[in-house]
């Protein structure tokens, strides 16, 4: 059997039997979209199988594939709302003024149509279940050996999700998350938090808000800022724009403002080759086109902003076939100056 011309990235086991065969297997299971990479997968799998990996290693992939798997298969049916990642301390009490802030900020997310993601246990996390109600949220439970059990506010819901890693519970928050807020915590909310800026600021995520929340008259995050700005800033570790990814505020409706207010006419954005396609809610005025070209002409690779309806390659998105679009090459690098281009979008005048 020849594979397709399509599949020469598949690679193989060694074996052209086995790989003619894992390929007819691919081919014939019913609802894959492509076959192809459901081949590469498990070619690659019986490489592992084969001993070029220790056991235990070939556990862990097993196991963080079916992770990855029942997060993705949770969270489909949901795909079309908006969704709010929210970190924070499990030792905050619900007494305190940090507890009572986030409940009341994710009951407004709520309000303002945004689903919440927490991390499923006591503290801030059992706050953002809590104001979202159990209706609108998502827990995603850590096993671990103390404060693993859920919170009453999302335990045995079917959209509680039981991760046994922290590296595959990181890629649902961010891979599912419209906006990441951090309230005060240790340090596995450090570790949430500068993994959005990270995978953020390199590229390796889409561009969403991240706001770093405090309870009216807390200082936990200015004072993150200021070590921010006194260390790695100072020091030359990180751009001027890299400040534009992020806001610290202890007023909420700041807060709810940053998220809502970057959906208002920026919708999403994909990569077509070295093009990056951005989804708008409404076309740009020309002389918005014209003030774009000229305030960020420093992150185009080449030629220029244009304006213009769904390219070809994003056949496989028909919901959003009829948005109007932007469309440029882009540098692939400074994505707090990506940023800022949002930004400017929905400050621009529009053809309502």
């Amino acid at each position: 059997m020849v594979p397709d011309i399509q599949c020469d990235f598949v690679g193989t086991t060694g074996e052209k039997a086995v790989d003619d065969r894992i390929m007819k297997l691919a081919q014939s299971v019913s609802g894959v979209s492509d076959p192809c990479l459901l081949a590469e997968m498990m070619t690659t799998a019986v490489g592992m199988a084969r001993g070029t990996t220790n056991h235990g290693d070939f556990k862990m992939a097993n196991r963080a594939l079916k992770e990855m798997r029942v997060a993705s298969e949770v969270f489909q049916p949901f795909r079309g709302r908006r969704k709010v990642a929210l970190f924070g301390s499990a030792r905050t009490a619900p007494e305190e003024k940090e507890y009572q802030t986030a409940v009341k900020f994710s009951r407004r997310m709520r309000d303002e149509g945004f689903m919440t993601i927490t991390g499923a246990g006591p503290g801030i996390m059992a706050a953002g279940n809590e104001g979202a109600t159990r209706e609108d949220s998502f827990g995603l439970n850590i096993t671990l050996p103390f404060e693993a059990s859920a919170n009453e506010f999302i335990a045995g819901d079917p959209k509680l999700i039981e991760f046994n890693y922290f590296f595959t519970r990181k890629l649902a928050f961010v891979k599912e998350a419209d906006a990441a807020v951090g309230m005060p915590g240790g340090v596995g909310t450090m570790d949430e938090v500068f993994e959005a800026l990270t995978l953020i600021q390199t590229g390796k995520t889409q561009v969403y808000p991240i706001v770093c929340l405090d309870a009216p008259g807390g200082t936990y995050w200015k004072s993150w800022k200021q070590f921010v700005e006194e260390h790695l800033y100072r020091l030359g570790m990180i751009s001027e724009s890299d400040f534009s990814l992020f806001i610290v505020t202890d007023d909420l409706e700041v807060a709810i403002a940053e998220i809502v207010n970057f959906y208002e006419v920026y919708h999403s954005y994909r990569y077509v080759g070295d093009k990056l396609v951005v989804r708008l809610q409404l076309p740009l005025t020309d002389a918005a086109l014209t003030k774009l070209n000229g305030d960020f002409c420093d992150i185009i690779k080449s030629g220029e902003i244009v304006q213009c309806e769904a390219l070809q390659e994003e056949g496989n998105e028909p919901d959003l076939a009829e948005m109007p679009r932007i469309v440029f090459r882009h540098r692939r690098r400074n994505f707090g100056r990506l940023r800022e281009l949002f930004n400017a979008i929905n400050e621009a005048e529009t053809k309502r």
